[in-house]
């Protein structure tokens, strides 16, 4: 099932920009449902859709070269307010009979912009200059008739413009990047202001809307759902309980390689606030005993999953068998996929194929079960907050990433219960002090690593030591796509160290990567 709201959308039309779906999210920020759609979309595709608003975005290219990205300027004639972002912007100008040229003079990065006038419905009521963000090397010459210019910069003759008859307006710079000053203002302003759309897409509507929809797609029948203690499965499985009730059954897998209290903020803290049925599986030593000798990181991975997959079905075939018993299958099973799984996949109208999701096309072609994908059209920010408008406890709901395989792919060489000791007493320590901190915010997630083939000398207690290196890898990124090493204050880092190296045996050096994204990856195996 695909969770499509009732809410109609605001289409962000993708001309292949780096940030397509960071307009999406800046649209949902300002309380409008949005969806992502390709520069190829017809102007009858964008009826069937009805949407209450256009945003078309940035992208790399030049509107007059070869093989730009097309567009149908019919689209413009069926009277959707529009609102043109960068190249977006270019494409609009020329469709509508502006100009557009290359003077050879291009703007990237901190720019000022001028407002004309008053800025019209766009810009008014913000300062006369402010910075922008810039990054093209065409420009609007001309705007088109019946166009307002609103904005200049010192190379940009018309840097913004509009009609307020047309509802359509259009700006050179990145409002959705946060080093434009007031440019969330400025697409409030098109949304609320000129297009007319009311603020109402939040966590209680999407709550509401996908009950609704959960009720209406099981019916009376059961639903199965693997837990991680991820905050993905745990927001679908609590809003699905909060749809069915009882006829829920979570499966929870502790393979051994989580970190310290995770099971049992699972099995308290989680069926404390939710009443959901949770089933825990112990399979500690049936993972250790598959891992044992495995150093390959691609290996240790397959291993780990090959395990839980059959460690879940044997828990499904328990509970299949269980419901049979009771006259009343078990016929659908939920899935934690959210909205950028599905455009990464390929699977939703957005942009092409970037990777195969294991939430996305990535289960068995011979499954009985139907999906219930309550999240599938939400970000992970919209998530965190249904989370929360559920009551789920702020220790699942703020949990930052965790890979499926655990603390298995953060040993360095093989996994052992020794060593997994020593790694969640580090990674215990590390979260605390950056939460003490108050860093959680400024963090995507900081991967702690135990280099369990390597060892170092140290002095500790006057004695010669030879102990195992930790290192922590804080990054910040806005969706993992791309990520940079947090800068994390001296005192912090000095408090880690000072704590893992005295209070954690085996280990007598704390290093910091500081390795962006690319070229490194977030993990480290």
């Amino acid at each position: 099932m695909n969770a499509t709201t009732t809410h109609r959308p605001v289409l962000v039309v993708d001309f292949g920009a780096q940030y397509a779906q960071l307009i999406a999210r800046r649209v949902r920020e300002a309380g409008v449902f949005s969806e992502l759609v390709p520069h190829t979309i017809t102007a009858a595709e964008v009826q069937a859709k009805q949407p209450l608003g256009i945003v078309l975005s940035g992208g790399p290219s030049s509107v007059y070269a070869d093989g730009a990205p097309n567009f149908d300027e019919s689209i413009f004639d069926l009277g959707v307010p529009v609102f043109g972002i960068c190249y977006g912007f270019q494409v609009m100008a020329r469709a509508l009979g502006g100009e557009v040229g290359n003077t050879g003079d291009r703007e990237y990065g901190a720019t000022h912009a001028t407002l004309v006038g008053d800025g019209g419905l766009l810009l008014g009521g913000q300062p006369e200059t402010q910075n922008v963000w810039m990054s093209h090397g065409d420009v609007v010459q001309r705007a088109p008739e019946g166009f307002d210019v609103l904005a200049r910069t010192e190379v940009t003759p018309v840097a913004a413009f509009g009609s307020a008859e047309r509802k359509m307006y259009g700006v050179q710079w990145h409002p959705e990047v946060k080093h434009s000053d007031h440019g969330q203002q400025a697409l409030k302003n098109f949304l609320h202001n000129i297009a007319g759309i009311a603020a109402d897409w939040n966590a209680g509507s999407v709550i509401a809307e996908q009950v609704q929809r959960i009720r209406a797609q099981v019916g009376t029948g059961r639903v199965i759902c693997g837990l991680s203690g991820g905050v993905d499965s745990a927001v679908a499985a609590a809003l699905v309980h909060e749809a069915v009730g009882d006829q829920l059954v979570c499966v929870f897998v502790d393979h051994g390689l989580l970190r310290q209290d995770e099971r049992r903020q699972v099995e308290e803290d989680y069926v404390a606030s939710t009443g959901v049925r949770l089933v825990t599986v112990d399979a500690r030593e049936q993972f250790l005993s598959a891992l044992a000798g495995v150093t390959d990181p691609e290996t240790k991975r397959k291993v780990i999953g090959r395990e839980f997959i059959r460690t879940f079905e044997q828990a499904q075939a328990e509970l299949i068998a269980e419901a049979q018993h009771d006259g009343d299958p078990i016929r659908f099973l939920v899935q934690g996929t959210l909205y950028p799984d599905v455009v990464e996949s390929g699977g939703g109208s957005g942009t092409a194929n970037i990777k195969s999701h294991h939430n996305v096309g990535g289960l068995p072609e011979d499954m009985t079960f139907e999906l219930v994908e309550p999240l599938r059209d939400l970000f992970k920010d919209e998530v965190r907050a249904i989370g929360r408008e559920l009551g789920l406890p702020e220790v699942i709901v703020s949990r930052q990433p965790f890979p499926g395989p655990g603390l298995g792919i953060r040993i360095v060489g093989e996994v052992t219960e020794d060593r997994l000791t020593t790694l969640r007493a580090a990674d215990a320590i590390a979260r605390e002090e950056l939460t003490a901190a108050g860093l959680d915010a400024e963090i995507w997630q900081c991967p702690v690593v135990l280099l369990a083939d390597v060892r170092s000398v140290g002095v500790q207690g006057d004695g010669r030591t030879y102990g195992h290196p930790i290192v922590l890898r804080p990054v910040s990124s806005e969706d993992a796509m791309t990520a940079d090493w947090t800068r994390v204050p001296y005192d912090v880092l000095a408090k880690i160290s000072n704590r893992i190296t005295n209070q954690v045996p085996e280990v007598n050096r704390v290093v910091l990567d500081v390795t962006s994204k690319p070229p490194g990856t977030i993990e480290w195996e």
